[in-house]
């Protein structure tokens, strides 16, 4: 039975990666641009029900439908993707937009020209939910500096959690970045979102522009990256992170085990993203990586899709899912291996942190791929960048007219503000806690006894095969 994801992307943001993605997902799964199957590979469409709805047409091969809603207030992205090669694959009455736009103003997005559209959003997404059998939640793509993706979006998670309080809520959030600025307000729209992120998501992928540029300059070697190439890197993850429900595989996660795996604490769901390999087109022909370089490749931070360096903080936990014909015992090793070179870079009182999927297929034109996902306490260096640039603004009242004018309360940005720097202390407090004396020998304890058992039990099989 397919544990169904309704994917839901807003904003222009939002729906320029959600078109890169949709593009890849048809790849994988052997699908053309109309969403008819034209694959050769048994494993392409058995759970292919995750992202997509089979419709039988009446005399001829069945249409795959994507399970996608996509919501812009202005409507040039969206007309866009109806007239491009994909026009054909989405259902007609998943786009939706309004005319004015959101004019980069977090207050239009969530309680003006957004919350005029609500309810016809939620009225979509309940006809796509009744049509699942077993919904395992939604995805949601958006950048949080702009009107619509930060305002509406949150605002769409809100509704969520109201409405399907059992389902998981994940969201690939593009945060903006000091080096790649879009617009002047972005640090307060970035800041309101995040607001709303820390209540209502379950997991959030965060990603910058910067950390994007970077590896498609410095790493692919493209000379003046454009969005299409910095999307197609998001792409990337997101059909990684979704891969072990897409395809069947030795070791399977879904969004839920990722979840259970990944936040030790509710509030700390903030993920760190890294992607590999990562190489110059020109240099593939000469690159072939083992597991173990695969994996040191993982925990990079060239290879992360955040401007942050993993070094400066700790690994609460990590999950790592690796595409390919891969052994488990060779992913398993090279992981465990990886965390005793490193150890001091992950915390020592969550033992096992480091999760391993498997799936036999890899992406399109590769031998093998891995996917990382970090819950690390250095995410807290892209809050307090947030905050800096927000406070900055804030202190002047600079600019907020233009948000109270939309009926907002300015004690909102203090709220705001107070929940940031909260959750920029509790990373900080959880990267300094170390295991107690008492804690530590317990723990070493366990550790030898672990050992001890392994060994007896091996002494008892190796008698037992005698």
């Amino acid at each position: 039975m397919p544990r169904e994801i309704i994917n839901v992307q807003t904003g222009q943001a939002g729906n320029q990666i959600g078109e890169s993605f949709w593009e890849m997902l048809l790849a994988e799964h052997g699908l053309d641009n109309e969403g008819f199957y034209k694959g050769n590979d048994p494993l392409q469409l058995p759970m292919v029900d995750v992202f997509f709805s089979e419709i039988d047409q009446p005399n001829g091969p069945s249409k795959y439908v994507p399970r996608s809603v996509q919501i812009d207030l202005e409507q040039g992205v969206c007309a866009r993707i109806r007239s491009g090669k994909m026009g054909a694959l989405f259902r007609p009455d998943t786009f939706i937009t309004a005319e004015s736009g959101a004019g980069n103003n977090w207050a239009k997005g969530f309680y003006t020209e957004g919350a005029e559209l609500v309810d016809n959003i939620m009225d979509i997404i309940r006809r796509q939910a009744e049509s699942c059998d077993a919904m395992q939640g939604f995805q949601l793509i958006h950048s949080l500096g702009g009107g619509t993706g930060a305002g509406l979006g949150t605002l769409l998670l809100s509704k969520f959690r109201e409405e399907y309080p059992d389902r998981m809520l994940s969201t690939f959030s593009i945060l903006p970045s000091p080096k790649v600025s879009e617009t002047v307000v972005e640090p307060y729209n970035a800041l309101l979102a995040i607001h709303q992120l820390v209540e209502n998501s379950d997991l959030t992928m965060v990603v910058d522009n910067e950390a994007l540029y970077d590896i498609s300059v410095q790493t692919l070697k493209v000379k003046a990256p454009t969005f299409t190439d910095l999307n197609v890197i998001v792409s990337q993850v997101m059909c990684g992170v979704s891969t072990s429900l897409r395809f069947p595989g030795q070791l399977n996660g879904d969004l839920r085990k990722l979840g259970l795996n990944l936040i030790p604490f509710p509030r700390l769901h903030f993920l760190m993203p890294s992607y590999a390999p990562l190489h110059d087109p020109k240099a593939k022909a000469f690159a072939r990586l083992s597991v173990p370089e695969l994996t040191s490749a993982l925990f990079d931070r060239r290879s992360l899709l955040v401007a942050c360096d993993p070094r400066y903080g700790r690994y609460l936990t990590a999950a790592t899912i690796f595409r390919g014909k891969i052994s488990s015992r060779e992913a398993e090793h090279s992981v465990l291996e990886l965390q005793r070179k490193n150890s001091n870079q992950f915390v020592e009182w969550i033992p096992d942190n480091v999760s391993v999927a498997l799936c036999s297929v890899p992406p399109v034109g590769q031998t093998q791929a891995a996917t990382c996902l970090a819950n690390s306490t250095a995410v807290q260096e892209l809050f307090q960048r947030t905050l800096n640039q927000f406070g900055a603004m804030y202190k002047r009242g600079a600019f907020l007219h233009w948000y109270t004018g939309e009926g907002m309360d300015a004690m909102e940005f203090s709220e705001a503000e107070s929940n940031a720097h909260d959750i920029v202390s509790e990373y900080q407090q959880y990267q300094e806690a170390t295991l107690e004396a008492d804690e530590q020998d317990e723990y070493y304890e366990h550790e030898e006894y672990a050992e001890d058992l392994n060994a007896h039990q091996e002494e008892e099989f190796t008698d037992g095969a005698e």
